[in-house]
């Protein structure tokens, strides 16, 4: 069985990142596998610009961004396998793959970086009565198929949900000539970035109706309309609210889940909030030896973070292969979620090995305003940030530092906040 020192699923803007990092950091036996034709993930179909502001100090767009990473594994000479099928990943790190060139192949590795990403929630998902007639997509299919096949999917077209996606598509329909008509929300807030609704929806003119979802869906062959309703505070249908749009098109961008199959199979313990993979600060899940980052752990807003938990998680990954096993010294504390947030990455802290400095990222589960962000360590307020808005659709984050933990030698619990004054 061949060896290599870290095997790295996915070769996308985090698979990328950690392979990068990884080889900074002194390893040399580096494989990625990547299941699609070419590497740089979902960035080759974002033609847009906004991405590298964190990373590169300047505006790029999707690819121009892959290409820059896709640049340090290429000149850094890292293998990589494309069109690659990652089959099973076993709890003792045995990695096996299929292609067409070698079969079914099985490898065995120092340690894994799991960097799968994420995939789009379905129809199926959602149980609106209709038909299922042509012209229903997702924002993310309908993507691909106008920045990277070329065909227009739509002129009259309707957007049920305001994830990113969703509110970037609508922009892109509309630069292309459709007429977008309305972008529906089932939650009272929106799901995605505050400068995507100004920018893609705002300086448009596209509606966007907060609280309201379809209730039908009309046509047999081809999709001819929808209708729409407002929902009360259980996201029950008004009776009376009922509006009709006619229409040939309809993207669902309804939510992103992280595509853990292979997690789940080489029996890493997942989080529940976030159906990505419990980790530490280190960003190992509780299998040793396998990390996770990027859209596999949770979903970000912007893919600098996700170069940056990536970069993170590919130092240390190194780190593991080079000592020869984890460095367990040290009480690993509980970071707790608490009073509007929803959940934190990392869930687990080891106070006494961590670095310097680590971020905690995190979202809030409702539109606050004038709150304040608090971190307790046991029942000691630590630290309170005052936000003036807060919105499940950007990322939040805190710092803990090394040095805070050095008067709490007995600390049992770390816990992350929103408080009202």
């Amino acid at each position: 069985m061949t060896h290599h020192d870290i095997v790295i699923i996915g070769g996308g803007p985090a698979g990328l990142a950690a392979a990068a990092a990884a080889r900074k950091a002194g390893i040399q036996d580096i494989l990625i596998l990547e299941r699609d034709g070419v590497l740089g993930g979902i960035l080759n179909q974002c033609i847009h610009n906004g991405f590298g502001l964190h990373t590169f100090k300047e505006e790029l767009t999707g690819p121009e961004y892959a290409a820059r990473y896709i640049a340090m594994v290429e000149e850094e000479k890292i293998p990589y396998k494309l069109n690659t099928i990652v089959a099973d990943i076993s709890k003792d790190r045995e990695v096996t793959y299929i292609n067409r060139e070698e079969g079914l192949v099985t490898i065995k590795a120092g340690a894994v970086i799991l960097a799968m990403g994420c995939r789009e929630r379905p129809r199926g998902a959602l149980n609106t009565p209709g038909y299922r007639p042509a012209g229903i997509y997702s924002a993310g299919t309908a993507q691909r198929l106008m920045n990277i096949e070329g065909y227009c999917v739509g002129r009259e077209v309707v957007i049920l949900g305001s994830g990113d996606i969703g509110l970037i598509m609508a922009r892109r329909m509309t630069l292309e000539g459709a007429k977008v008509k309305v972008v529906a929300e089932l939650m009272p807030y929106s799901g995605g970035l505050k400068r995507n609704i100004v920018q893609c929806l705002d300086d448009y003119g596209i509606p966007l109706k907060l609280s309201h979802t379809i209730i039908n869906i009309e046509g047999k062959e081809r999709l001819t309309g929808i209708t729409l309703a407002e929902v009360d505070a259980d996201r029950n249908p008004i009776p009376g609210t009922e509006e009709h749009y006619a229409c040939d098109t309809l993207l669902l961008s309804v939510g992103l889940i992280p595509e853990n199959e292979l997690s789940k199979g080489a029996g890493v313990s997942m989080n529940r909030v976030t159906s990505g993979p419990n980790v530490d600060d280190r960003l190992e899940t509780e299998t040793e030896g396998i990390y996770a980052c990027g859209n596999v752990l949770h979903v970000h807003d912007l893919v600098d973070f996700v170069s940056q938990e990536a970069a993170l998680a590919g130092t240390n990954a190194a780190a593991y292969v080079k000592s020869g096993k984890e460095a367990k010294a040290g009480r690993k504390v509980p970071l707790l979620a608490e009073n509007g947030v929803r959940y934190t990455v990392p869930q687990v802290l080891n106070v006494e090995t961590m670095q310097d400095s680590v971020t905690v990222r995190f979202r809030v589960a409702d539109v606050y305003k004038d709150r304040y962000i608090a971190v307790y360590y046991d029942d000691k307020l630590i630290s309170r940030k005052k936000k003036k808005v807060l919105a499940p659709g950007e990322m939040e984050q805190v710092v803990l530092k090394k040095s805070s933990f050095a008067d709490y030698p007995e600390i049992g619990r770390i816990k992350i906040c929103t408080e009202v004054e």
